[in-house]
């Protein structure tokens, strides 16, 4: 990358940074600017292991913002909630002056990242978000995001009695652990790009490592 186009993505990385602090108010550690930043340096890094054909200016502000909107995961209209955020997005680029005609792929790539709206990512940089900000519910962030967020829920870590569900039905509403077998495989085998399904197997097998200790401490 020249420094003119390091530069920029520098130039917008610090505007994003300053709206944010000056304007987002969310609690929830598992979407906070530490998220935003995580999920921009895996989509950049996912983005320059499939040949950096992606428009890295587009994924910077995609990352960014892309939960700018999220609604809790027991609300009804959830799934809503990344195109509420696209269009949130759009309000706030506009506001910021940032370039026009790159505003339609970033809220299609916001849009088009959810898990819960279910939504097919049309374009490389909607790929690569939906790829990275997945990529946080696996591996050792994963982790510790799934019992934080149900920690905050109020739900029980695992059954003690039956944590894999052998005799019973899956419930990860009740249970963390739960999760991992109702949603966070599946995420690890969700991914749009080569490079991301290479990662996202890495870190799958982390989460399985997690669950073959812990069934040997219980």
């Amino acid at each position: 990358m020249n420094k003119d186009n390091q530069d920029m993505l520098s130039h917008w990385q610090q505007q994003l940074e300053n709206w944010l602090e000056q304007h987002h108010t969310e609690t929830d550690s598992a979407h906070d600017i530490s998220h935003f930043r995580r999920v921009w340096k895996t989509a950049r890094t996912l983005n320059q292991m499939e040949g950096a054909q992606a428009d890295e200016l587009v994924l910077l502000a995609a990352a960014y913002l892309h939960d700018i909107v999220s609604l809790p995961k027991n609300h009804p209209e959830r799934h809503l909630s990344s195109r509420l955020a696209a269009k949130e997005a759009a309000i706030i680029l506009l506001e910021l002056g940032f370039p026009t005609d790159k505003i339609n792929t970033v809220c299609h790539a916001i849009e088009a990242h959810s898990f819960s709206a279910n939504l097919p990512a049309n374009t490389l940089e909607a790929k690569l978000l939906q790829d990275a900000d997945r990529m946080e519910a696996l591996g050792a962030i994963g982790l510790a995001r799934v019992f934080y967020t149900s920690g905050r829920m109020e739900r029980e870590m695992f059954d003690p009695y039956d944590p894999l569900a052998k005799h019973r039905q899956l419930n990860d509403m009740q249970f963390a652990l739960d999760h991992f077998f109702v949603k966070l495989y599946k995420v690890a085998d969700s991914m749009q790009t080569t490079a991301g399904l290479e990662m996202a197997k890495q870190r799958r097998k982390y989460l399985e490592g997690y669950v073959k200790q812990l069934l040997q401490e219980l």
